[in-house]
């Protein structure tokens, strides 16, 4: 049975909880961003202390980014079965203790084993899918806006760390700022413990916007079965593999290329690799921005209309790409950096709120399916671009292609048809 909570528990707050727990909510995710500039800033030190391939070190990175986003749907179910805060805190302690067991490995079977699964792991149920459920149950209103700034959270998370990890490796080596970012996830663990409640009803407060207060429901039992019938279900529907297809193609073009070969591409140009970084860096920056506008914009348009305009500025400035990159930081090349950036993550409010339109409360958990097609397309996208280099000598190839996939996905995204959801997969005994 539901636990019952009764309207008297209702008190009136100067601030909404809801904000509280985003702001919770942000901040684990920020963590989780954190790691995922690591694996390339290890790779040199690694290769020069214990004599690794590089193949062998970027084995981790590999498994670490399959696990981020096969992990992600089935962690939404696991939190509508025990709660968002248990997970959280236990994806922390995982991610933390990767980075510990980091600091002393002597093996690169180690490296997959600690960075690549229990990183993999901890840090796959910190994704947008973790985001999407959270602005679900605590906002009725600004769902879109919320949404956006969790989006651009992860982003935070690697725009705030990566210099200082970069300097902190060129200073001290590589086992300190790994020990640092575990400290960091241990103290938002204990922030998460403390302040982060499952429900409004947990707290005794409406959802922020609703007129009428929401009980909580009962845990669904069968995580891991309900995740995968979900699939199975949306499987059968069109709108599920329109919206996956669209996120392939999102990551193929997005992190899937540019956080493996940005680096290499600005070198075959003369540029030298900290302007690169720099200008790298400068994309997460509009990145974060352009993710809290399309929530802001998710709330007031056809989300369709909004992911058509995303890829089809997308496809442009990458066909523009070749044109402008140069040795040095120029004003072309600065103009690229920002439209690149704002429609960067621009594309995840939209498709959070599809989801959620097309498939109800079983919404987050098939957004997390969609965003593991994210993570193949990135996956595919960051080996077959350097294989393209190999054999063409050029990036400007690679450029054209994704470009002309980001016109496939704006061509796609009218298509999806949105419609009365039907009822959330049910369980014995339980509620969706």
């Amino acid at each position: 049975m539901a636990p019952s909570t009764s309207v008297r528990s209702v008190r009136p707050a100067r601030v909404h909880r809801a904000w509280l727990t985003a702001a919770v909510a942000g901040a684990a995710i920020v963590t989780a961003g954190a790691f995922t500039t690591v694996p390339g800033l290890l790779v040199t030190p690694l290769h020069e202390e214990y004599a690794w391939e590089r193949g062998q070190i970027a084995l981790a990175a590999s498994v670490n980014m399959v696990l981020f986003g096969l992990t992600a749907p089935f962690a939404a179910a696991l939190m509508d079965r025990i709660g968002a805060r248990r997970v959280v805190v236990g994806a922390l302690l995982l991610v933390a203790a990767g980075a510990l067991l980091t600091g002393v490995m002597t093996r690169p079977w180690q490296l997959v084993a600690y960075w690549g699964v229990l990183i993999g792991l901890g840090s796959g149920c910190l994704t947008m899918t973790f985001a999407a459920g959270v602005t679900a149950r605590w906002f009725d209103r600004r769902r879109g806006l919320v949404t956006g700034a969790l989006g651009s959270a992860s982003h935070l998370g690697q725009l705030l760390f990566l210099p200082l990890l970069a300097w902190s490796v060129d200073r001290f080596g590589w086992r300190p700022p790994v020990v640092t970012l575990a400290l960091v996830a241990l103290a938002v663990a204990a922030a998460v413990f403390l302040l982060l409640r499952d429900h409004p009803a947990d707290a005794g407060v409406k959802p922020y916007g609703a007129a009428e207060f929401v009980p909580r429901p009962a845990p669904a039992p069968g995580a891991a079965m309900r995740t995968l019938k979900v699939l199975a279900r949306a499987a059968r529907s069109g709108p599920f593999w329109l919206l996956a297809g669209m996120f392939a193609l999102c990551g193929a073009s997005t992190n899937g290329i540019m956080w493996s070969n940005w680096a290499p591409a600005a070198h075959d140009h003369g540029m030298r690799a900290t302007a690169a970084a720099s200008l790298l860096s400068l994309v997460g920056v509009f990145s974060a921005l352009g993710a809290v506008l399309a929530g802001w914009l998710t709330d007031r348009f056809d989300p369709r209309r909004l992911l058509t305009v995303c890829f089809a500025v997308r496809a442009l400035t990458l066909l523009a790409l070749p044109l402008v990159f140069a040795s040095s930081v120029t004003a072309p090349m600065l103009l690229f950096v920002a439209v690149y950036g704002l429609v960067d993550v621009a594309t995840v409010p939209p498709v959070i709120e599809l989801a959620r339109r097309v498939y109800g409360a079983d919404g987050p958990v098939v957004f997390g399916w969609t965003n593991a097609a994210h993570q193949l397309g990135a996956g595919a996208s960051a080996f077959l671009g350097a294989t393209a280099r190999d054999v063409f000598g050029t990036y400007d190839v690679v450029w054209a292609a994704l470009a002309a996939g980001c016109l496939v996905a704006a061509l796609l995204a009218p298509a999806v048809r949105v419609r009365a959801h039907r009822p959330a997969l049910r369980e014995p005994g339980g509620l969706p």
